[in-house]
């Protein structure tokens, strides 16, 4: 081989190469656009990235069930929120556009948290099924004797030609917990017989998976400190942006930086700019939230105990009017420190209504460290365990 020749084989080597890195940063770049966009409601959950070979069967059971009369069932698994239900919905639509396939089948959506019985998931699937005037008055002594009942009433002769139905079970996992599981029994055992044809699909997001303790934390800190969907969204994308060609999958290492990133937010520089009074109000409401366990509390409830902390230093000082506590806590409430759990009405007594705080225990005490003016006694009381009695 000549010195052109091999210098050309290695050129293109090098360009192959940078060809494959440039498809793997444009997969990249394309996930991360998706995953924004979930997160941040800019598109509907309108695409089927990367589940089109479980699309494909899941619709292809579907027309097996819906236009030749076949029974099944299916299990769909997966975590909250990865696209089950957008998954279903998208077979169901393009299922429906098939020729009367609108008019000749049927569907009943029964959820566990809701059809938490058999007698209630009975009365659901017949309303659904819109069979209340044929049921009317009539008694059945069993569950599966009242389903076949339901089933029958569909039937327009053969096999072939009854109406098919297709139920879908979200929460799958509740109808497994409940007692004798008598629903799904008899819904598996009418799928194997030669009764009305039907679908069972289940959707559950109860997964048998080990998770790492470090990002249970991390979530869990962050659910502690606020439980707006938004801020999750934020939390899970500034993780997402870590995500590079060389560091292509995201870590619990991740996870902990964007909660890092979180916990340096407005609220932490805002805290810095507040008055001894106004840091008092929120060391109380921490030890308030140590005590009663982050349940809501009142004003009265802070007011108490910044009592107990003047009666025990005894300093004059921070003896203050209870208009003027009032004042400083309203102030919390307007720069957003603390949110009411509920709209208060005009008559209402504001040192009652129930409030919460919006920052946790180590956003405060880091607040603290870098509040310069904070004096000794008051950071003591915020280090204290348990407040003062």
């Amino acid at each position: 081989m000549t010195p052109d020749r091999r210098s050309g084989f290695e050129l293109v080597k090098m360009s192959n190469r940078k060809s494959k890195n440039n498809i793997h940063a444009e997969c990249l770049s394309q996930v991360q656009r998706i995953l924004r966009e979930r997160f941040c409601h800019h598109t509907p959950h309108s695409n089927l990235f990367g589940v089109q070979v479980q699309y494909k069967h899941l619709i292809e059971l579907l027309k097996r069930t819906a236009i030749y009369g076949e029974s099944n069932s299916l299990l769909i698994v997966g975590p909250r929120g990865s696209g089950k239900t957008t998954l279903l919905n998208h077979a169901l639509k393009e299922l429906m556009q098939i020729g009367d396939m609108s008019e000749n089948v049927l569907q009943v959506h029964l959820n566990g948290l809701l059809q938490t019985n058999d007698k209630i998931a009975l009365k659901e699937i017949t309303r659904q099924l819109n069979l209340e005037n044929v049921v009317g008055d009539k008694v059945f002594g069993s569950f599966a004797e009242n389903l076949s009942f339901l089933l029958e009433a569909l039937q327009k002769g053969n096999r072939t030609s009854s109406c098919p139905v297709i139920f879908i079970l979200d929460e799958f996992d509740l109808f497994a917990h409940q007692k004798n599981q008598t629903l799904l029994y008899n819904l598996f055992d009418i799928s194997q017989s030669a009764q009305t044809p039907i679908a069972v699909i289940g959707l559950t997001c109860r997964l048998c998976l080990s998770e790492d303790s470090t990002v249970l934390e991390v979530l869990q800190k962050h659910f502690n400190v606020n439980k707006n969907l938004q801020s999750l969204h934020m939390l899970l994308m500034l993780a997402l942006n870590r995500v590079t060609v060389t560091h292509p999958f995201m870590t619990s290492a991740d996870l902990m930086e964007a909660q890092h990133l979180c916990s340096l937010d407005a609220k932490a520089s805002i805290v810095h700019g507040l008055s001894v009074l106004e840091i008092c109000l929120i060391i109380a409401m921490k030890h308030l939230n140590d005590i009663y366990e982050e349940e809501p509390f009142n004003f009265q409830m802070v007011y108490n105990e910044f009592q107990k902390f003047i009666q025990r230093k005894a300093h004059s000082v921070y003896n203050f009017e209870k208009p003027v506590v009032m004042k400083a806590f309203e102030h919390l409430q307007q720069l957003e420190l603390i949110k009411p759990m509920e709209r208060t009405s005009v008559n209402s007594q504001r040192e009652y209504q129930l409030v919460k705080l919006l920052l946790d225990n180590t956003q405060i005490m880091n607040a603290l460290q870098k509040y310069s003016n904070c004096p000794t006694d008051v950071r003591q009381w915020a280090t204290s365990s348990l407040s003062w009695l």
